[in-house]
């Protein structure tokens, strides 16, 4: 398999500030009466009460980073630092880490919808990524393989390859996780993310996404070994150093030890 590789997930929630514009809402309407109103007028419509991508404000991107040197996991979290949306320095920085690195890219659904959001919301806020968004220009070899084509392995949309790129055949990635041996889920999922927030849980959020971003490199390392990319000893060997990384990350991140404990034997 070549590295370097980098797996990514994004946690999101709703853009109200954006909400608010667009809608022209009164001065002193109140964030939840604005997006209150929203979602009263979606539900008389009989529409999804499901933010629009464009109005997705990005709160946590996770990555799971693997490369010769070894397997890294970080998380880029806006903490909005006395209380300013730091939205925009986050997407930079996932971006530049991609200029720098210049890595395979893997999701689940990032096609359909990580990355499409952080298109919106980089547009939005200004920001670069010149390497990302070469398609021939600058290096001829993206003209065959950039991050950008759909049926390109710059960027691999893993659920969308597995469902042949028809979106009937998709598969969630919990069921998929658990089915192919791995923790899955764990506490919590994507509906349950803006109450989360509201709370005052933007850790949690953050650990949530990072054990879903791991649960997508395990299925990775899965389709690698399926495609030939792993031999079954390097697969077994791979497994055995991921579970290795996360136990050294446990006495320190609690979430990782709940991880490990649900792995089934």
């Amino acid at each position: 398999m070549a590295w370097p590789v980098l797996v990514f997930d994004i946690e999101s929630i709703p853009d109200v500030a954006g909400l608010r514009a667009l809608r022209g809402s009164a001065p002193g309407d109140t964030d939840e009466q604005v997006y209150a109103a929203w979602l009263a007028e979606r539900k008389e419509k009989g529409q999804s009460d499901f933010m629009p991508l464009h109005l997705q404000r990005v709160l946590v991107i996770s990555c799971v980073f693997r490369s010769a040197e070894g397997l890294q996991i970080h998380s880029f979290v806006d903490r909005e630092p006395e209380g300013v949306s730091q939205e925009g320095k986050v997407i930079q920085t996932f971006f530049r880490t991609i200029e720098k690195k210049v890595p395979q890219l893997v999701s689940w659904n990032g096609g359909g919808f990580d990355l499409p959001v952080l298109h919106y919301r980089g547009l939005r806020h200004g920001v670069e990524a010149s390497k990302y968004w070469d398609m021939g220009e600058d290096d001829r070899d993206f003209k065959w393989n950039n991050y950008i084509g759909r049926y390109h392995m710059r960027h691999l949309d893993l659920m969308d390859l597995l469902a042949m790129y028809s979106p009937k055949n998709n598969a969630p990635l919990d069921a998929m996780a658990k089915l192919c041996g791995f923790p899955g889920k764990l506490g919590m999922d994507g509906s349950q993310v803006y109450a989360q927030y509201l709370a005052g849980q933007t850790d949690e959020i953050r650990r949530y996404c990072e054990t879903d971003v791991m649960n997508t490199y395990l299925l990775y390392c899965r389709f690698q070994q399926m495609r030939g990319g792993f031999t079954p000893p390097e697969y077994e060997r791979e497994i055995a150093f991921v579970k290795e990384t996360l136990a050294g990350l446990a006495p320190n991140e609690a979430h990782w030890q709940e991880y490990l404990a649900a792995w089934p034997a």
